[in-house]
């Protein structure tokens, strides 16, 4: 019998105390509607606005692809210079794509790829740090196309 008393005591706490938080939060968010309504009355429309940023994002969009990019031919030989240099770079394969005349090439293939592979490393550290503009080492004539 004790156990009986004590589980219908615990169940009728329980469920007061539930009862007493519900309470309590159904007061805490509680919606005033004058505010809500006091809120959208202030507020603009922003409808025009967007529209209008929507349009302008529109001709801007329209206008670029009417326009042809413009890419600096030095831009299009970064990544296959870059990549002769690091696969073939002891035969200056890269330096005859950028435009040098064959003796250099020759001078390469000579000097066992360029002194012994220094040349053509330092090539490709130079053409890495040199990526935005390459036109400095086209038609270079120099064994070293970084010397000044």
């Amino acid at each position: 019998m004790k156990k009986l008393f004590l589980t219908f005591f615990a169940a009728v706490t329980f469920i007061l105390s539930n009862n007493a938080m519900a309470a309590e939060t159904a007061d805490m968010y509680m919606v005033d509607d004058q505010q809500v309504e006091q809120l959208i009355a202030q507020s603009e429309d922003m409808s025009m606005m967007v529209a209008q940023a929507d349009l302008m994002q529109t001709t801007e969009a329209a206008t670029s692809l009417a326009q042809p990019a413009k890419v600096k031919a030095s831009d299009q030989k970064f990544v296959p210079a870059l990549l002769l240099n690091l696969f073939l770079g002891g035969f200056g394969i890269h330096r005859l794509y950028l435009g040098t005349k064959p003796l250099t090439w020759i001078g390469y293939i000579l000097t066992c790829g360029g002194i012994f592979g220094i040349v053509p490393l330092v090539d490709l550290i130079v053409i890495i740090i040199n990526n935005e503009n390459l036109s400095q080492f086209v038609d270079n004539p120099k064994f070293f196309m970084w010397a000044k």
